[in-house]
């Protein structure tokens, strides 16, 4: 990340550290906290029982239900969807997805010949810059670009002649993805946690926009293994906790619930479907890697917090992270997953270790112990630490002898 970058990020960080800094020690939210804590440590212990579960109550619910052990799988199923429901257009719009970042689902959707309109905000406007428009943030995922640049990148992207008015900006951006609606049959959303009793799907949102992707006539998701938790209520419980350590606010405007596809019973109670929303919701749930991860690793609900607070990426942005993983706990959780093939021990070194991620992590993950151990088990050296080390076995000292 360029200098600049890095400055607008840090402005645009205190601002959010103002806001839920206000909330966070409030009883509520210390209780709430507790209570989540307690839902993502044993569901993570319980997953398999989860996933067994919902493969019921997900048939139940007329939700169709696919697993998928890797990235490949998760694009093959979503691009044979996708040619089932619109094989002429194969115009996909999309809300945010950290999951569809771990795997480039954009970009492998793009080479299959799909059209995928980013339809949250800050998504959207990284996707008309093309180039070095990874995420900085879970929630802000623009927030290292000045009202100046995203002009800029608004204007070339959509030909227009913006002045930098950010209300000009989002009515812009949003009438540009709102040209693209009604012609998508298809919508792909993320979940934030997924009610394995119920066979409900809780995804939360300020924009909106996850309404007009879930209401298209087929409805995808994409979740990792790791979201799964008992029972609707302790989804909206995660949903609570991420919006006010990712967004400064108790909660967000929408919480959507999906329990299934479209439907009425209003004609004399005979159940019929669709009505307005979608005549079919598949989800796929994916492993990639998460199965072997430690349980500590998939604790998190995605806030952004421990990025907040970190030092490193204070200094060097989204360069310490994988992905759309950010920061420390990226890194860690990257070790895991089957879409790095190719680990990059040089990152495991980048963390001081000091420990601010967990302090500030809604639910205590110990990323800064997950990365310590992990460095125990590579061979990389610091070439500074390896010239030390020769230096005490050869000479007995840290220091080369002269002479």
């Amino acid at each position: 990340m360029e200098e600049r970058e890095l400055k607008q990020m840090n402005k645009s960080f205190k601002l959010l550290h103002k806001r839920f800094e206000k909330i966070i020690n409030k009883p509520e939210t210390r209780r709430l906290q507790e209570r989540v804590i307690n839902i993502r440590t044993s569901a993570i212990e319980n997953n398999e029982e989860l996933q067994e579960q919902v493969r019921k109550t997900f048939k139940r619910n007329d939700i169709e239900l696919f697993e998928a052990k890797d990235g490949d799988e998760a694009i093959k199923i979503m691009v044979d969807l996708i040619n089932d429901y619109d094989k002429e257009n194969k115009l996909v719009i999309k809300s945010k997805s950290n999951t569809m970042g771990e795997i480039s689902a954009r970009r492998r959707l793009e080479e299959n010949g799909v059209k995928v309109i980013e339809t949250d905000l800050g998504d959207r406007i990284l996707q008309l810059k093309h180039t070095d428009n990874r995420p900085v943030h879970n929630t802000g995922p623009a927030s290292h670009l000045s009202i100046d640049e995203i002009t800029e990148i608004v204007n070339d992207g959509l030909n227009t002649d913006l002045d930098p008015v950010h209300q000009d900006i989002l009515k812009t951006v949003r009438a540009d993805v709102l040209s693209y609606v009604d012609d998508a049959k298809v919508g792909i959303t993320g979940a934030n946690a997924i009610a394995a009793y119920d066979g409900s799907i809780a995804i939360v949102h300020n924009e909106n926009n996850v309404a007009y992707a879930s209401s298209r006539k087929l409805h995808i998701v994409l979740a990792g293994i790791d979201k799964l938790v008992p029972e609707v209520e302790d989804a909206v419980s995660v949903c609570k906790l991420e919006s006010v350590f990712g967004t400064g606010s108790p909660i967000s405007s929408y919480i959507n619930i999906i329990s299934g596809p479209s439907k009425t019973a209003d004609i004399e109670k005979k159940l019929l479907k669709p009505m307005y929303g979608a005549e079919k919701v598949v989800v796929i749930l994916l492993d990639n890697g998460r199965s072997k991860a430690k349980d500590e690793c998939l604790w998190c609900i995605n806030c952004g917090n421990c990025v907040v607070a970190c030092p490193v990426y204070n200094v060097v942005g989204n360069e310490f992270g994988f992905n759309y993983y950010l920061g420390g706990h990226g890194i860690a959780l990257s070790r895991y997953l089957n879409e790095n093939e190719e680990k990059d021990d040089k990152k495991l070194y980048m963390c001081t270790l000091c420990g601010m991620c967990t302090y500030n992590c809604p639910v205590a993950t110990p990323t800064n112990e997950l990365i310590e151990s992990l460095r125990s088990k590579t061979e990389f050296k610091v070439d500074n630490h390896r010239r030390i080390k020769n230096n005490i076995k050869n000479n007995g000292s840290p220091y080369k002898h002269k002479g």
